[in-house]
């Protein structure tokens, strides 16, 4: 009994082991940002540049609209609709304001690694 579990403790490192190179090799990550309560959350990111930011709109009866206004980036996503999710690929290194064009108390900071 010992050896087999040994043997299942071996074996689940090395699982773990391939997991990750696997996870390095894809690239860039993807991370989930939700908005809910007028509030993003989390309401700031460090990313590396490159890395995909989800948006979803997750408060069941109110629009939200993304839109990030800057000398290096800009980005919009229209109306979101409760439920609607938009996507953001992060290719400039700085930090960005991430604004909600209904609620202007909403604000996500973003700072973009250039390495």
């Amino acid at each position: 009994m010992r050896r087999l579990t040994l043997v299942c403790v071996a074996f689940g490192f090395f699982g773990a082991a391939c997991g990750g190179l696997a996870l390095a090799a894809v690239g860039t990550p993807s991370l989930h940002v939700s908005q809910k309560g007028r509030a993003f959350q989390p309401n700031a990111l460090i990313v590396p540049r490159g890395a995909n930011v989800e948006i979803v709109n997750d408060d069941g009866d109110l629009l939200h609209h993304v839109y990030i206004d800057s000398p290096d980036f800009t980005f919009d996503s229209g109306d979101l609709k409760p439920g609607s999710r938009t996507q953001v690929v992060f290719d400039v290194g700085g930090t960005f304001a991430v604004l909600c064009g209904i609620h202007p108390k909403m604000k996500l900071t973003v700072r973009v690694d250039a390495r």
